[in-house]
């Protein structure tokens, strides 16, 4: 498919080979993207479908509804009718689909989907006797016409079918500026101009009967760590039942006892799923008269606990594709004031009542029973419990600035559940001895007021009247991390050589000697590279996403840099930045050192060139042909040459990290992709979608370039690039 398509089946690549999956997760949203992991990729049950691409929804908010994307959405339904045997509008056997959002940072919950569309009178008949459930059909046709009134903001329903699509689609484009997703991103630093994708899937159905089901499920518990399926599922109902909050559920394992077999093939796909992100998994499912379908996945938001407790499993784990190494950096922002927890050891003060512990942690406060009266005692500067008797994405702005949330329905996968994990917010859900009504708050006999105090405990559940004290101890994993850290001498950024928390000025000098990241590395790095994701970039600089993420956040806010689609560049203000600091290494260097050294790069990177381009290519009876690596001899004397060569050029660059220091970046990354290749991975010769040895060389030659105060084009003219 081309590259301006505004449109992707979930079994397309998304775009060019040049793709990186960030880039590609940039195009059609991250459940896009996941779903043709599932799909093309792993071959797991998805229904069939297609995603609208983040560009086109930014392109809606700049002009309106794109030229031609009608046409791609039909060719694009069409292909899913020719692969379920049925007609979207087609009042017999009508193709219903779900339209939702998927944006390329999760976003759980903050903005809208539509279920069931492409119905209508007749179409509801047709459904009603191909199902051979008339009940079943009226109940499909009524939560259709309630969404789709709620989130079009329609007062009446359009029977034609594609213009209940457009109009859907459109209100999912526009839910991406809704106050809910604004607050939202804002809460966890997410630019407001990504866009979101839209995902339009063949709807199946788990409210058929007992033999059909619903669910989401995590495959390892995102509150404690534990390794072990955790999830809600609910049998005869359509997925927002779980997610909403406002229907019962049973946990995952009573799937074990009523489909044993269908539970095992969950576990199977939960696994290469979990083996295939290296991480925790969020999937949700349905079960359809005893057939299951996958409908999507994402990384799982945890608690920083459980991330920590995972980490250290997966890592210990030696038939799980995640080092050590890996695990200390994926959890490095947590430990550098590692979570604790009550220690409730001789504590005997009863409590009120209990729930599920969804998201664990301790909190007191005072009870506020709405979004808004929570913001308003926050501001006045009190600690607040959100009462509710279950949470929605209109709720993000109360639950954001609460100390601790408390539902009274709702399981392990409601949405105060994965929103309070996420943001790290002690959670109790599913105390069904809480009842809220009229401001006032009643658990049991007893009943609460506004200002009225009550602690949660997120971890066991409990809910206390009054604040509860008790001492509190770093959890045992942080201590394995940071062991570990010391072992493979990976710097944790902000804790001191005693493991204390530095001061702001402690960490910037300590960052920049060691070469962590910071702004003004980052600057450089943006600089060099022109677009980056801060994954990507996290490679790069040897970090993780969170730490990059947070710092490219804040270089937006204050002007140095600017979205461009899914990925980060300079601003004008950026780039009269990035030349100052270019200016001042060259100063500090010596323009002759520079000179010499982009001279000295010159002989290395011809053979280089030489290198990489007997990797790609080689001579076949006199013809230049793809190198497709079936010759064993040939291929080791290119990787011997490569050896060589990275031999070589490591001694000489060495000798420059001692003029300017920073310099030893290339160096580090360099070293790395090195290892990598002498390991096997012999992507990281030349392949433009990780940080491979050629993309390190060539931005080290840009780089020797400016130092010098020459232009590529000057030197191209020259002969010389």
């Amino acid at each position: 498919m081309e590259t301006m398509s505004y449109v992707h089946s979930f079994d397309h690549d998304h775009g060019p080979a040049t793709h990186s999956e960030e880039e590609c997760t940039g195009i059609v949203g991250g459940k896009g993207a996941n779903l043709s992991v599932m799909a093309r990729d792993l071959g797991l049950p998805v229904p069939p479908g297609f995603t609208i691409s983040t560009e086109a929804c930014r392109a809606y908010f700049a002009g309106g509804w794109p030229d031609g994307l009608d046409e791609e959405i039909r060719a694009h339904v069409a292909r899913v009718e020719s692969l379920v045997g049925r007609r979207f509008g087609e009042p017999d056997d009508p193709l219903l689909v779900s339209v939702r959002s998927g944006a390329p940072v999760s976003m759980p919950g903050m903005m809208d989907t539509i279920l069931n569309l492409g119905l209508d009178e007749r179409a509801t008949a047709g459904l009603a006797a191909r199902s051979g459930d008339p009940e079943f059909a009226e109940a499909c046709r009524a939560r259709f016409v309630t969404m789709y009134r709620d989130v079009v903001g329609a007062e009446e329903v359009p029977d034609d079918p594609w213009r209940q699509l457009r109009g859907a689609v459109e209100a999912v484009f526009r839910s991406w500026q809704g106050d809910r997703a604004r607050t939202y991103r804002q809460r966890e630093g997410i630019p407001d101009d990504m866009g979101t994708g839209v995902t339009v899937q063949a709807m199946v159905f788990g409210n058929l009967g007992g033999d059909s089901a619903t669910g989401v499920v995590f495959t390892r518990n995102p509150a404690t760590g534990e390794q072990a399926m955790y999830g809600d599922v609910m049998f005869d109902a359509q997925g927002e039942d779980v997610v909403a909050g406002t229907h019962q559920t049973e946990p995952i394992a009573v799937l074990d006892e009523r489909m044993p077999e269908l539970a095992a093939e969950l576990k199977r796909y939960a696994d290469t799923l979990e083996r295939y992100y290296a991480d925790v998994c969020d999937i949700e499912f349905t079960i359809e008269r005893g057939k299951l379908w996958m409908l999507q996945t994402r990384i799982g938001k945890r608690s920083p606990q459980a991330a920590l407790r995972i980490a250290v499993d997966m890592a210990e784990d030696e038939g799980f594709p995640l080092s050590r190494a890996d695990a200390v950096r994926r959890v490095a922002g947590y430990l550098i004031d590692p979570p604790q927890r009550a220690d409730r050891h001789g504590e005997e003060v009863p409590a009120l009542t209990s729930g599920l512990g969804a998201s664990p942690g301790r909190a007191t406060g005072e009870i506020a029973t709405s979004p808004d009266t929570a913001v308003a005692m926050a501001e006045a500067g009190a600690r607040v419990i959100l009462v509710r008797r279950e949470t929605s994405p209109d709720d993000v702005h109360g639950m954001a600035r609460s100390a601790g949330i408390l539902t009274s329905t709702g399981g392990l996968a409601s949405h105060a559940a994965v929103v309070a994990r996420g943001w790290g917010i002690p959670a109790v859900v599913g105390a069904s001895a809480v009842r809220v009504e009229d401001g006032t708050v009643t658990i049991g006999p007893r009943g609460f007021g506004p200002g009225d105090v009550l602690t949660i405990d997120g971890d066991t559940g409990e809910v206390f009247e009054g604040a509860v004290g008790g001492e509190m101890e770093i959890v045992p994993e942080a201590a394995t991390l940071l062991s570990w850290a010391d072992e493979l001498g990976i710097e944790i950024p902000g804790r001191g050589e005693e493991g204390v928390p530095m001061t702001e000025r402690e960490e910037a000098a300590a960052a920049e000697k060691a070469g962590r990241p910071t702004v003004e590395r980052l600057i450089r790095f943006v600089a060099i590279k022109g677009f980056v994701t801060s994954d990507g970039l996290a490679e790069s600089l040897m970090t993780t996403p969170e730490v990059v993420s947070d710092l490219l956040n804040r270089m937006t806010a204050d002007g140095i840099t600017e979205m461009a689609g899914p990925m980060f560049r300079l601003t004008g203000d950026g780039k009269l930045l990035a030349a100052e600091m270019m200016s001042e290494d060259r100063e500090a260097w010596g323009v002759e050192n520079a000179s010499a050294a982009l001279d000295g790069f010159l002989p290395l990177d011809q053979r280089m060139k030489v290198i990489v381009t007997a990797w790609q290519m080689r001579e076949v009876d006199g013809e230049q042909v793809m190198n497709d690596h079936s010759d064993a001899e040939y291929d080791a004397g290119v990787l011997a040459d490569f050896a060589a060569l990275h031999g070589d050029a490591a001694v000489w660059l060495a000798t420059l990290v001692e003029g300017l220091a920073r310099l030893g970046d290339y160096l580090r990354r360099l070293e790395r992709a090195a290892g990598k290749v002498g390991a096997g991975d012999h992507a990281y010769i030349a392949s433009p979608r990780i940080d491979s040895y050629h993309n390190v060389w060539f931005e080290l030659h840009e780089d020797l370039i400016l130092l010098a105060g020459r232009t590529r084009e000057d030197e191209v003219a020259a002969g010389r690039a």
